[in-house]
Order: C-alpha cells, then sequence, then structure tokens
C-alpha cells in the first residue's frame, strides 16, 4: 500500500521527466535525420503527421481534425447539454487560423531550422526563454500590470533580464570547449551555425508566447480547448503545407527513405504530439502550470547527454554558463508567478461572494515546446 501511494504521489515527476527526454529524443533524431538531407520544412508537414500514398501527400491531420471536432462537439453536446454551445464566427475562425500560423507553420520551422543550423542542446537552452517573452509581450500588449513598486514585477523583471542576458551568451559566446566522449562521429560539422541557430530558436520562442498569449484571448471568448486544438492543428497544416510546396519544388526532397527518417516522423507524430500533449496536459491538471514549467531546465542537461553521446557534439564553457544564467530567470520568474497567483487566490478568498453567484471554471494555459 505504501509503495502505491508513493508511486501516485511520485507519478507527476515522473511523467514530466519523461516528456522532457522525449522532447528531447524528437530533437535528436530530428538533427539526425536532416544530417542525412532531409528538408527540415518537410518535416513539419510529416510529422504533424501526415500519410503518403501514390506519391502523393495527403494530410492525416486535416482529416484526423475534422474527426476530432466532430466527435468533440457530439462529446460536448452530450456534457453540457444544458449550457449553449457558442457558434464558430469568423472572426473566431480567423484567430484560429492566427493560431495555426503562430504555432505551427513559424514555431515549428524555425525550431527544426534551428536544429538543422546548430544542435538540440541550444534548442533546449534556448526554449527556457518563453515564461520572460511571455511576460514582456503580456505587458506590452497590456495584458498584465507591471508595478514597477512592487516586490513581485522588480522579480519578475530581473528573471526576464536574466533569461534574456542568457540567451545571449549561449548564442555569441562559446568559450573553450569541454573534454566529452561520443558514440559515433559528430554530425553537426557540416552544418553546424551557432549564432543563426540562436537567433532562429529566439524567433520560436517569441512566436510560443504569442501562441500563448492568442490561446489565452481565445479561451476567454471560447472555452471549448478540444475544439481549438482541432481547428488550431487543422489551419496549421494547412498553412505548413502551403509553404513547403512554395519553397520546396524539389520533388525528391518529398520522399523519405525507410530508415531513421521513418522513423522521426512516426516518433514525432506519436511521442512528440500526442503522448507528450496528453502527459503534459494530465500534470497541469495535477499539478498547474506552474510545476510543468520547472522541468523545462531539465531538458537541457538530457539534451546535452544526448547530443555529446548521439550526434557527435561537443560542449562550450559559454554553452554551460547562458544555460544557468536562463535557469535561474526562469525560476525567478515562475517563483514571481506563483507568488502573484497565491496572493490574488488569498484576495478571492477573503472577498464575500453571494450564494447566487457562481464561481467561474478555471483556466489553465497548457503548454507544449518542441525543442
Amino acid at each position: 500500500m505504501g509503495v502505491r501511494s508513493n508511486l501516485v504521489e511520485w507519478s507527476p515527476f515522473i511523467a514530466m521527466v519523461t516528456v522532457e527526454c522525449l522532447n528531447v529524443g524528437l530533437s535528436t533524431l530530428s538533427k539526425a535525420a536532416m544530417s542525412r538531407g532531409v528538408n527540415h520544412f518537410v518535416l513539419v508537414v510529416y510529422s504533424n503527421p501526415t500519410l503518403e500514398k501514390e506519391n502523393k501527400m495527403e494530410t492525416q491531420k486535416i482529416i484526423s481534425s475534422y474527426l476530432v471536432t466532430c466527435k468533440v462537439t457530439k462529446v460536448e453536446s452530450q456534457v453540457n447539454f444544458i449550457r449553449t454551445r457558442p457558434s464558430l464566427s469568423f472572426s473566431l475562425l480567423c484567430k484560429f487560423f492566427l493560431l495555426g500560423i503562430l504555432g505551427i507553420t513559424v514555431m515549428q520551422n524555425c525550431v527544426f531550422i534551428g536544429i538543422n543550423y546548430s544542435s538540440p542542446t541550444l534548442g533546449s537552452t534556448m526554449s527556457n526563454l518563453s515564461p520572460a517573452i511571455t511576460f514582456v509581450l503580456a505587458v506590452t500588449l497590456r495584458m498584465e500590470k507591471l508595478n514597477i513598486r512592487s516586490s513581485i514585477s522588480q522579480i519578475k523583471v530581473m528573471g526576464a533580464v536574466l533569461s534574456i542576458s542568457g540567451a545571449l551568451v549561449v548564442t555569441f559566446y562559446k568559450g573553450s570547449s569541454i573534454s566529452t566522449f561520443r558514440i559515433q562521429p559528430s554530425l553537426l560539422a557540416e552544418t553546424n551555425n551557432w549564432v543563426i541557430g540562436g537567433l532562429v530558436f529566439a524567433m520560436a520562442s517569441v512566436s510560443f508566447a504569442a501562441w500563448n498569449i492568442t490561446q489565452a484571448v481565445i479561451m476567454k471568448e471560447y472555452s471549448y480547448q478540444s475544439t481549438i486544438i482541432a481547428y488550431y492543428c487543422l489551419f496549421g497544416t494547412i498553412h505548413s503545407t502551403i509553404l513547403s510546396l512554395i519553397v520546396v519544388r524539389d520533388s525528391n526532397a518529398w520522399k523519405i527513405s525507410l530508415d531513421v527518417d521513418l522513423i522521426c516522423i512516426f516518433y514525432s507524430a506519436i511521442a512528440g504530439s500526442v503522448v507528450t500533449f496528453s502527459v503534459t496536459a494530465w500534470c497541469i491538471k495535477r499539478k498547474g502550470p506552474v510545476f510543468v514549467s520547472m522541468f523545462k531546465p531539465a531538458g537541457i542537461a538530457i539534451a546535452a547527454f544526448s547530443s555529446v553521446a548521439f550526434l557527435g557534439e561537443t560542449l562550450h564553457v559559454g554553452s554551460i554558463i547562458g544555460a544557468v544564467i536562463i535557469a535561474i530567470g526562469l525560476y525567478t520568474v515562475l517563483w514571481a508567478q506563483s507568488k502573484e497567483e497565491n496572493l490574488k487566490g488569498l484576495e478571492v478568498d477573503r472577498k464575500p461572494s453571494p450564494s447566487t453567484q457562481t464561481s467561474p471554471l478555471l483556466e489553465s494555459h497548457q503548454r507544449n515546446i518542441l525543442a
């Protein structure tokens, strides 16, 4: 009985470490596939995922999105039969369209381009910029108030500055190399361009932060999150497919070999999307979004080990220093955010609420980084 209770208690921790391992595995496999000549635009389209039949590309996610939308509509109408489901207006569909551009067309392409130019270690490091950039964008768009006299706001600003400073160190300063072991020769020599990779990863973090903010705005208007995800995947796949068909004119680039390339695509479709999203959503429900975000720095260590062992990457002093600075900045922002939420919770508890008033449902905004 004691072992079972301990397993239940530790299951969220084990689940999040597993998610980080799966994310790093996707980045490592993607790097290996692109080093063999797979185009990163094509990889985004196939990994969403897609099916190839009779040399014609058909997007599986488009079909699954329609099926999921119909299924979600049926289930939600049964569960919420008393409530009136809001209609999907043209304005709402345009927001779904924007969500697909930010989350798939821009972010995923930037992530794969960044991995192609640098390494999974840099990708995992730069992904920790997202909370700080989200805070900066929220303040810029006046979605979050910044009280410079408040100690919590000051700590948030300090954490954002630390995160951005760490990203600059990782991108522009390498320092001396560190001796590491290798299982196979380096796959990074021909395509390694650290600065370009870091800048593209920074663009991915900005896009992800904008995706988070856009999703929060949509959730206030339309709270059926499963339907949002279905249309987001649908529009995003359409965007990325059209972009890839315009950019990649060589028909041979769409051919996938039956080895690591195919493994990467199926891994991305199953482990990189379905499993990680489901497990992350479960952990958010159990422990909250702050708990999930706390495990992001663990991905840096996992990515470093994986890149060194399987891709032959050479670690540098600048990467370690920058990663530490980013991790400190991340935890600073998360700590300030948790303190602010606790204070808001206490203020809500102190306010008397009439018995006839119903409490709104708590909306938790989920985060999924591919890097």
